[in-house]
């Protein structure tokens, strides 16, 4: 459920948890203060020193996952795109009658697909959307293998199918990257570890007796950020990072101008 949870909540939850770590350690650390038990001082340095460079290497993980993955549902948007222009370019040779037909296919297809990235999480009009967009892949294959049938050695018919099956492959590789999310055990991980890794640096402030409330608190708002800004990266339909349609919107305008 953690991809349903607004940003601003997932920042709040996680900071008024950090804060929480923060106090209950630095009251442990003073409970348990003697200044003159070194070995235990320095232990307990080396365990700061050990977490914090422990998150750091989550942190940088998680963050390349979460990266790779939008970086990988951008190529794939532009490969989608380029599919489409190619089917739109080549269905040029097909039947005055089958190409107009194909040409306002293509149309609903594109509108289809950039209402299918801006439903967000609804998921009553995601599979309103994702249904019309099958229908539409289906007709348009439907006439693919009829233009086949009557001229099975054109090679110009030939590249549309090819261009139509490239379509629908791009199609099925966009709905496993939407699906694919940095697993939701790293992230607990990373939570995990950055509450023990606060806790640490917090309770060594209690053995010291020197209480460093707000530098903490700030570590405890960066951490917090850095989360919030993987968990945004994840997830495709919602949030502040999204992926830019430009390339969808541009081939749109271009197929509605040239209906005109």
């Amino acid at each position: 459920m953690i991809w349903y949870i607004n940003e601003f909540v997932l920042f709040f939850v996680a900071f008024v948890f950090f804060v929480l770590v923060i106090e209950v350690s630095f009251r442990l650390g003073r409970s348990n203060c003697d200044h003159k038990d070194d070995d235990r001082n320095r232990h307990v340095e080396t365990l700061q020193a050990a977490t914090l460079l422990l998150l750091g290497l989550l942190l940088g993980f998680t963050f390349a996952m979460a990266v790779s993955r939008f970086d990988a549902r951008k190529a794939i948007l532009l490969d989608e795109a380029n599919a489409i222009g190619t089917a739109l370019l080549r269905s040029q040779f097909l039947p005055s009658a089958q190409h107009h037909e194909v040409a306002a296919l293509f149309r609903e297809y594109l509108s289809a697909r950039r209402d299918l990235y801006n439903a967000g999480i609804d998921q009553v009009r995601l599979g309103e959307v994702s249904a019309a967009a099958s229908r539409i892949e289906e007709r348009l294959w439907t006439l693919a293998v009829a233009a086949g049938s009557v001229e099975p050695r054109s090679v110009p018919v030939s590249l549309f199918i090819q261009s139509m099956n490239e379509l629908i492959d791009d199609n099925e590789k966009r709905l496993v990257a939407l699906e694919n999310h940095v697993p939701e055990a790293v992230l607990l991980l990373l939570f995990f570890v950055s509450a023990i890794a606060i806790g640490f640096v917090s309770y060594g402030c209690g053995l010291t007796g020197r209480r460093r409330f707000g530098l903490n608190v700030i570590f405890a708002i960066l951490i917090a950020m850095v989360i919030t800004i993987i968990l945004d990266i994840d997830r495709p339909r919602r949030g502040f990072v999204q992926i830019n349609q430009e390339s969808m919107i541009r081939l749109q305008d271009k197929l509605n101008k040239a209906s005109h």
